[in-house]
């Protein structure tokens, strides 16, 4: 099912998130017990099950995306994956028009799979939907090698670093880089 997810992702454009990120994700997601998840960027559906499979049985995933397309290859994979319709929570629209609905301090992680433009704002929406000790992901943080390019300039590289130096000299936050895919940024919140 997760074959059939990437080639669904790859048949509209998207790139789905790599085995070994999709298994840092679970594990992320098992260390913490995590019961209830935010993603951004729901695709077809790949990361959706890996953060699935490392949450607690009785956990939901929110996910959101503009693209009701998508969602709906993600709702028919998750099912296929074995997952009842409960424990997922689909919502169409921009997640910076969604995430401000969602509750203070009750999500035990928050996976953001979208442009890097709009990383700094989830930053700042995540510090408050994430109990302490909740951990904040993101998708690209290797910008697509072009992270540890000086030359490397355009908009997404730029934003990439700049989020990561934010958390990285920020008091809220514990981060690591995990090189594995396109590279993870991976935040406690303290």
């Amino acid at each position: 099912m997760l074959r059939t997810a990437r080639s669904l992702a790859r048949e509209v454009g998207l790139d789905a998130v790599t085995p070994g990120a999709g298994a840092a994700l679970r594990l992320l997601a098992a260390a913490g017990n995590a019961r209830a998840v935010v993603e951004i960027g729901t695709g077809t559906g790949v990361s959706g099950v890996w953060l699935l499979r490392g949450m607690r049985a009785d956990g939901v995933l929110t996910t959101i995306d503009v693209e009701v397309e998508h969602q709906r290859i993600a709702r028919r994979i998750f099912v296929e994956a074995g997952f009842a319709a409960g424990r997922t929570r689909i919502i169409t629209g921009r997640a910076l028009d969604v995430l401000p609905r969602l509750a203070d301090g009750a999500y035990d992680l928050v996976f953001v799979d979208a442009e890097a433009t709009g990383f700094t704002a989830c930053v700042d929406a995540a510090l408050r939907l994430l109990r302490p000790g909740g951990v904040l992901v993101f998708n690209g943080a290797l910008a697509g090698g072009r992270i540890g390019d000086p030359a490397a300039r355009d908009a997404e590289t730029v934003t990439v670093r700049e989020t990561v130096k934010a958390i990285r000299e920020s008091e809220h936050w514990i981060p690591a880089v995990l090189p594995v895919g396109e590279g993870l940024l991976a935040a406690v919140r303290c």
